[in-house]
C-alpha cells in the first residue's frame, strides 16, 4: 500500500441524501466536532472521538471491528478492545441523529449525511471546483472557491485525537492543505498579487522551512515585486538549509527558476496570458455592405454577438435571436456589426438583410418602406406587396417561414421603428445598432460597445498609417490614440490624416490634438468628423436634456455621482436621475455604475463646446462649478466632523451656500470620501482657475485623509502645489498658508522631511500674516513629527508643544491629542519612556472621550510604541492589533502598513521571529507612512527577524538595499544598518 500523500478520496455518490438529510454536521478539519442544528453534541473521550472520525473518513464505506481495533491502538490493542469499541459505538449512537451510526456484517458506518455535512466532503468539492474554473480560464472563481476550502481548516486537522489512523490522516490532509495552498498562492502570483503573497509565503516558507515548491513561490513573488537579490537570497538560504539537513541539492525547478532570475528572463515578468479560443469560421451574407480590410480588436464581443446569432439555428424550435448593439456615434457600432454579421454566414444560409434606419438623423426611415424593400429582396413581386405596415410586417414573416435569414437593422432610432422589422421566426436572428440602449425591446441580448483598448487603438492607428511610421514613434502615436480617446471613429480619421500627409510625422499629429480646445476640429478627413457624429446625436436631445449635457460636460473628475450631478444642474436628485438616464440611453452619457455617469473624453469636448456656444446666461457655466465646488466643501466637512468629532479645522473653512450630504455613520462617510477622491482633487483643481480659490484649499485640506490613505497621493500631493504656486501667484497669504499646510501631510507622508518642514515653517510665517489661527495649529504638530523622524528630538519637544499650546488656544481637543502623541514619541526617543506611556495615555483619553475612532487608532499606536519600548509587550502588542484594526476599517492602506511595521517590532522584541516576518512583510506589501526611509525600517526589522529563522541571505539582501536608502538621506539608522552587516561580511 502506498504510505505517500494523497489528495482525499472523494466522497462516494451513496454518501449523500440530498431529498432528505439528517441534520447532523461533522468537522475533521480540526477538533472532531458534531452538531445537531447549531447544537454542539457531546461526542466524549478522545478514543470515541477517534472512533467517530474513523468512520467519517471511510465516508459512507463499513468499517470492521478489527479495522477499527487497528485504526484506535495498532499492532498493541488492549484485552478488551472489541468491547471498548462497542461501548463508544453505543455511546455515540445515543448522541447521534437516528439513522446515522449504522451497525453492519459486524462493523459500522455513518450513513444519510445531508449536503456538506462534513467539513471535508465541503472542502473536497470546493477544490474540485476550483480545478474545474482553473482549467475553464476563470482564475478569480477558482482562488474564491480554494480560499473557501482553506477556510474550513480550524487548527491541526483531528486536533487531539489518538491512534496510529488518526496520525496517518494528520498527515495527509495537513498535505493536501498544503498542496491547496501552493495552488491558491499560484493563481495569485498568475493574477499579478505578488506583492500581496510575499507576506503569506515569508511565513510558510518559516513554518515549512524544506518545502521547495513554496520556496519557489516566494522567489518568483519576491522578483515580481522587484526585490531581485532577495529573490536570489532565497535559493541561496534553500540550498545552504537542504544540504544541511537533508544532504541534498535544490531540485531543478529552483535551480532553473534562479538563473532564470540572473537572466532577467522577459517571462518571469507578468502572467502568462490565457489562450485564445480559436476564431470561428468568416462569413459573409450577401445584403451586407463591404467588412472594412483594417477590423481591429473587439474579439470578446464579435464572440459574444457570434455565439448569440449561432444560437438561432442551433437547435429546432429555436426562437429568433435578436441583439442590440448600442454605443456612442463614432463607437463602431456598424462596422463591428457588419463584420460579425458576415462570420454568420455559413448559420443563416438563405439570406442577409441589411439596412440603414438613420435614426440619428432627422428622417428616420419608415418601417414600411423598409419592409417594402426587405419583401422585394426575397423575391415578393411589387404587386403582392401590401399597402399597410401591419399587412407588409405579417408578409415578411411568412415569407421568412422556414428560412434561415439573418437581418442587419442598422442605425436605429429607437424599439418601436425595429420591432416590425424583425424576422419573428426561429431559425432567423436580427443584428440591431443604434445609439440608444433597446431596453424595451423584449427578448433583445443587449450589449453596450465601449471604445477600444489602448492596444487596439494602436493597432488599428498602426493598420492605417503603416508599422513603420509608428514603429519610429510610438510614444507620440500612443499619445495620438488618447487624445482621440480611443474612439474607433477618431483614430481613423487621425490616422487617415497621417496617412495622406507623408511629410508629417506622428509627434505633428500629436502635437496638433494635443489641444483640447482645436481637438475636435483636427478630428476630420473628408466627409468624416467626430464632431458632426455628436452633433446629430446632441440635435435630437429635448431642451432639459441639452442643459443637463452642456453642464455636466463641464466638470473636470472622472466621472460624476449622482447627488454631485444634482448640485451642477440646481435639481432634485429624482429630477437629475431622469435627465441622466436619458442621456445614458442616448449614448452621448455613460453610466459607470449604479448612481455614478461619465463622458467619453471627446464627447466631454464637444458639451463643453457647447455649453460655450449655447448656455445662456453664460454666467451659469461659472455658477454650476460653484455649486459643485461647495456641493463637496460641505460634505468633506460633514465626514471630517464625523470623523474627528470636537476638531476645530471645520469651523476655519469658507462657508458654502449649496448644501453637503448628510450621513448616518462614520463607514458611510468615508466611503463617500474614498468614492469620490478622485472627482473630488479634480474640483479643487478647476476651481483654484475659476475664482474659488479660498473654497478649493479647504476642501483640499479638509479632505486630507486621501493623501494618508496611499490610494490618492501623489494626486493630493500635485493638487497641493498647483494650488500653494495660483496662491503665491495671487498674493492670496491665507489660501498660501492653508495650501502649504496641506502640502506638508502629503510630503511628509512620502518621506521629503527636509521640503516638509520648509513647507511648515513658511505655512505659519503666511497665516500669521494673515491672522489665520488653523495653519499655527496644524504645520507646527507636522514640524514636530518632521523633527522625530529627523532626530532632532529636541526641535520636536519644541515644536510639539507649541502646537500644543495653539491647539487649546483654539479650544481644539483632537488637535491637543494628536499633539500629545506625537510627543510621546519624542520621549520614546528621548528615553523618557514612564512620560511616554503617560503622554499616550492622556491623547487616548480625550479621543476616547470625543468618540473618535480613526484617531483612537493613531493614538493606540503611540501608547503600542511607548509600551513596547518600555519592554510591556502583551500591552504593546494588544495596543497595535487594535490600532491595525481600525486603519484597515478605515481603509487607512498607509497607517495600517505602519501598524504592522511596529506590531513586527514588538514580536521582534518578544524573540516571536516568525510573526515579526510576517507582519513585516505585510507592511512593505500596503507600504508605510515615512516613505522609503520608512520602508528600509522596515526592511531592517524583516532582515532581522529572517536571520533569527536561519534564512541569513535573505536577511543579507534586506539589510543591504535598507543601508543604500538610508545611505541616500543621511539617515542616523545607516550606522546601524551596517554593524548588522558586519557579521555577514567577516564571514
Amino acid at each position: 500500500m502506498d504510505d505517500g500523500p494523497r489528495v482525499p478520496e472523494q466522497r462516494r455518490p451513496g454518501s449523500v441524501n440530498a431529498t432528505d438529510p439528517v441534520a447532523a454536521r461533522f468537522s475533521v478539519l480540526g477538533p472532531v466536532r458534531a452538531w445537531h442544528g447549531e447544537e454542539a453534541l457531546n461526542t466524549g473521550s478522545p478514543q470515541q472521538r477517534a472512533l467517530l472520525a474513523a468512520l467519517l473518513l471511510r465516508e459512507g464505506r463499513t468499517a470492521t471491528a478489527a479495522e477499527l481495533i487497528d485504526a484506535l491502538w495498532g499492532t498493541e490493542p488492549p484485552s478488551q478492545a472489541l468491547a471498548a469499541v462497542r461501548t463508544y459505538a453505543s455511546r455515540l449512537r445515543k448522541v447521534l441523529d437516528p439513522g446515522v451510526l449504522v451497525s453492519e456484517s459486524g462493523g459500522y458506518a455513518v450513513r444519510g449525511l445531508g449536503e456538506d455535512a462534513l467539513d471535508l466532503a465541503a472542502a473536497q468539492e470546493l477544490a474540485a471546483g476550483a480545478e474545474k474554473a482553473r482549467g475553464a480560464g476563470d482564475l478569480t472563481h477558482a482562488r474564491e472557491l480554494l480560499n473557501r476550502a482553506l477556510g474550513l481548516w480550524d487548527g491541526e486537522a483531528l486536533a487531539g485525537i489518538p491512534g496510529p489512523y488518526a496520525d496517518a490522516q494528520r498527515v495527509r490532509l495537513e498535505e493536501w492543505r498544503l498542496q491547496l495552498l501552493e495552488s491558491r498562492l499560484d493563481m495569485d502570483l498568475e493574477q499579478g498579487c505578488h506583492a500581496e503573497a510575499v507576506s503569506e509565503l515569508t511565513a510558510l516558507t518559516a513554518a515549512q522551512p524544506l518545502r521547495e515548491r513554496l520556496r519557489e513561490l516566494l522567489m518568483l513573488a519576491l522578483y515580481r515585486s522587484g526585490r531581485q537579490a532577495e529573490a536570489l537570497a532565497v535559493y541561496a538560504d534553500t540550498r545552504r538549509l537542504l544540504a544541511e539537513e537533508l544532504g541534498v541539492d535544490p531540485r531543478p525547478g529552483l535551480s532553473e527558476l534562479q538563473q532564470r532570475i540572473l537572466q532577467a528572463d522577459p517571462a518571469l515578468a507578468a502572467p502568462a496570458a490565457p489562450v485564445a479560443e480559436p476564431a470561428r469560421v468568416p462569413v459573409r451574407p450577401a445584403q451586407l455592405p463591404a467588412s472594412v480590410p483594417d477590423f481591429t480588436g473587439r474579439s470578446a464581443v464579435v464572440d459574444e454577438l457570434s455565439e448569440v446569432l449561432a444560437s438561432a439555428s442551433e437547435a429546432e424550435g429555436r426562437v429568433m435571436a435578436v441583439s442590440a448593439l448600442a454605443g456612442i456615434g463614432g463607437v463602431g457600432k456598424t462596422t463591428l456589426a457588419v463584420h460579425v454579421a458576415h462570420r454568420a454566414r455559413t448559420a443563416f444560409p438563405d439570406g442577409q438583410l441589411y439596412v440603414d434606419l438613420q435614426g440619428a438623423g432627422h428622417r428616420p426611415a419608415e418601417p414600411e418602406t423598409v419592409l417594402g424593400s426587405f419583401l422585394r429582396a426575397l423575391g415578393t413581386a411589387d404587386s403582392a406587396i401590401p399597402d399597410s405596415l401591419e399587412e407588409r410586417a405579417a408578409l415578411y414573416r411568412s415569407v421568412l417561414d422556414g428560412r434561415r435569414v439573418l437581418v442587419l437593422l442598422d442605425n436605429a432610432k429607437d424599439a418601436a421603428q425595429v420591432r416590425p422589422l424583425l424576422p419573428g421566426m426561429e431559425g432567423c436572428a436580427a443584428l440591431v445598432t443604434s445609439r440608444v440602449r433597446m431596453v424595451d425591446l423584449a427578448g433583445a441580448h443587449l450589449v453596450d460597445l465601449d471604445v477600444m483598448s489602448p492596444d487596439e487603438a494602436l493597432a488599428l492607428f498602426t493598420k492605417i498609417v503603416g508599422e513603420e511610421r509608428v514603429a519610429a514613434e510610438r510614444e507620440a502615436a500612443l499619445d495620438v490614440v488618447a487624445a482621440c480617446g480611443f474612439l474607433p471613429l477618431a483614430i481613423r480619421i487621425a490616422a487617415s490624416r497621417l496617412a495622406a500627409r507623408r511629410t508629417w510625422t506622428v509627434s505633428v499629429l500629436a502635437a496638433k490634438l494635443a489641444d483640447e480646445r482645436r481637438r475636435l476640429d483636427e478630428l476630420q478627413a473628408g466627409d468624416l468628423a467626430v464632431k458632426a457624429t455628436f452633433e446629430l446625436g446632441y440635435g435630437q436631445l429635448e431642451p432639459a436634456q441639452a442643459r443637463a449635457f452642456r453642464l455636466l460636460g463641464l466638470a473636470d473628475g472622472p466621472d460624476m455621482s449622482l447627488a454631485a450631478a444634482a448640485a451642477v444642474l440646481d435639481l432634485p436628485p429624482e429630477d437629475t436621475e431622469d435627465l441622466l438616464e436619458s442621456l445614458v440611453d442616448t449614448s452621448l452619457l455613460e453610466s459607470a455604475a449604479p448612481g455614478r455617469y461619465r463622458f467619453h473624453d471627446l464627447v466631454r469636448l464637444y458639451a463643453r463646446s457647447c455649453a460655450e456656444r449655447d448656455e445662456q446666461p453664460p454666467s451659469e457655466r461659472g455658477a454650476a462649478l460653484s455649486r459643485l465646488l461647495d456641493f463637496y466643501l460641505a460634505t468633506a466637512a460633514g465626514v471630517y466632523a464625523i470623523e474627528r468629532p470636537g476638531d476645530r479645522l471645520v469651523d476655519h473653512l469658507e462657508g458654502t451656500e449649496y448644501p453637503g450630504l448628510a450621513f448616518t455613520g462614520p463607514k458611510a462617510a468615508v466611503d463617500w470620501l474614498y468614492a469620490e477622491g478622485d472627482c473630488l482633487l479634480a474640483c479643487v483643481r478647476q476651481g483654484a482657475g475659476h475664482g474659488m480659490l479660498r473654497r478649493a484649499v479647504d476642501l483640499l485640506w479638509v479632505a486630507k485623509d486621501l493623501t494618508e490613505s496611499g490610494a490618492n497621493s501623489h494626486q493630493y500631493e500635485s493638487t497641493a502645489i498647483a494650488l500653494r504656486d495660483t496662491a503665491e501667484e495671487a498674493g492670496d497669504r491665507r489660501a498660501e498658508g492653508r495650501a502649504r499646510t496641506a502640502l506638508t501631510n502629503a510630503l511628509l507622508v512620502s518621506d521629503r522631511f527636509a521640503q516638509a518642514d520648509e513647507e511648515a515653517r513658511l505655512a505659519i510665517l503666511c497665516a500669521q500674516e494673515a491672522g489665520d489661527l488653523a495653519p499655527c495649529c496644524w504645520a507646527p504638530n507636522d514640524r514636530g513629527i518632521i523633527a522625530l523622524y529627523q532626530g532632532r528630538n529636541d526641535d520636536g519637544e519644541r515644536h510639539l508643544q507649541e502646537a500644543i499650546a495653539n491647539y487649546r488656544a483654539d479650544g481644539n481637543l483632537p488637535g491637543e491629542a494628536s499633539a500629545l502623541c506625537n510627543l510621546s514619541r519624542i520621549h520614546v526617543k528621548l528615553g523618557r519612556l514612564t512620560s511616554a506611556v503617560e503622554l499616550a495615555r492622556r491623547g487616548l483619553a480625550i479621543y476616547d472621550q470625543l468618540g473618535l475612532t480613526l484617531r483612537v487608532a493613531n493614538a493606540r499606536l503611540a501608547l503600542g510604541i511607548a509600551l513596547s519600548a518600555a519592554g510591556r509587550r502583551p500591552e504593546a502588542l494588544e495596543q497595535l492589533h487594535e490600532a491595525l484594526r481600525l486603519f484597515q476599517e478605515n481603509r487607512q492602506r498607509l497607517w495600517e502598513g505602519t501598524a504592522n511595521f511596529r506590531i513586527s517590532e514588538a514580536h521582534l522584541g518578544a524573540g516571536q521571529a516568525a510573526q515579526a516576518a510576517r507582519h513585516a512583510e505585510q507592511a512593505l506589501a500596503l507600504q508605510v507612512i515615512g516613505g522609503d526611509w520608512m520602508r528600509a525600517n522596515v526592511l531592517t526589522v524583516l532582515g532581522q527577524a529572517l536571520d533569527r529563522l536561519g534564512q541569513t541571505d535573505r536577511a543579507r539582501a534586506c539589510w543591504s538595499e535598507a543601508l543604500s536608502v538610508h545611505e541616500k538621506f543621511g539617515a542616523a539608522e545607516a550606522e546601524q544598518v551596517r554593524a548588522l552587516l558586519r557579521p555577514a561580511t567577516a564571514a
